[in-house]
């Protein structure tokens, strides 16, 4: 299963019996996932420019799951007892996918604060237990993404030639006050500007408290979630590439 993402280092996981559930009644979305993550592609230029949001890489990858039929779902749940509504509860996920065996859910965590995790996880188990989905689907930043994220940035840098805040303004990079003093501070140590922005711009951006893998294990280890049918993502380093998809540049400045 998914043995394709498999080869090209994506990382894996089925949880609480997610692996027979979706091979058996989903093959037909696993294929789809297979398709639209292997061709997965983000530029680093994007990720400069996005600041550390959701680079335009990701986007692609959201609306390529739309037109496989992945749209966004609101999901109301209303408890109503003796005839009085007691409870009303909505639960909003990016990409939902129908099929006839069941129902899918399925978040992409690229660059938040870690707590969405927990958003995620609790809303994937409060839907599975109500039988309002079969299984839950998270894609996030894979541990080699995460860990290569610095020397991209470097080698990025190093490659255009970046030796100050004026040579990233053109890609849309315009610091604040306080990022402008963090690099600053770290050049008297560093000794250069490319060294020291990338270091600052990769732990203010993309740091330890943001959604990668290993944060993501760490809560369903301690079974936040369970016991929801879960697959779990990681993006690998082979995503990111050097050279940017047509259009990109022109409209990154």
């Amino acid at each position: 299963m998914l043995d394709r993402l498999a080869s090209l280092g994506f990382e894996i996981e089925f949880h609480s019996h997610a692996q027979a559930i979706l091979s058996v009644d989903f093959p037909g979305a696993l294929d789809e996932l297979d398709e639209v993550l292997a061709e997965t592609r983000i530029p680093i230029t994007e990720i400069i420019a996005s600041g550390g949001g959701e680079a335009a890489g990701t986007q692609r990858m959201r609306r390529s799951l739309a037109a496989r039929g992945w749209s966004k779902n609101k999901f109301e749940i209303i408890k109503i007892i003796n005839g009085i509504q007691r409870e009303s509860v909505t639960h909003e996920i990016d990409h939902v996918r129908h099929f006839e065996s069941g129902t899918l859910a399925l978040e992409i965590e690229w660059n938040n604060k870690d707590p969405f995790y927990d958003r995620d996880l609790e809303n994937f188990k409060r839907l599975h237990g109500e039988g309002a989905i079969s299984a839950g689907i998270l894609v996030t930043r894979g541990s080699s993404l995460h860990t290569s994220m610095r020397a991209a940035v470097r080698r990025f840098v190093e490659h255009r030639g970046i030796n100050s805040f004026e040579d990233l303004a053109p890609l849309g990079w315009r610091p604040t006050i306080r990022q402008r003093r963090e690099v600053e501070r770290r050049m008297l140590r560093a000794g250069s500007f490319t060294e020291a922005w990338s270091s600052h711009f990769v732990s203010d951006k993309f740091g330890e408290a943001t959604t990668h893998w290993r944060k993501l294990q760490d809560r369903v280890r301690r079974g936040v979630g369970n016991p929801c049918p879960l697959l779990l993502v990681g993006l690998p380093e082979g995503v990111l590439t050097f050279d940017s998809p047509p259009g990109v540049e022109s409209e990154l400045g």
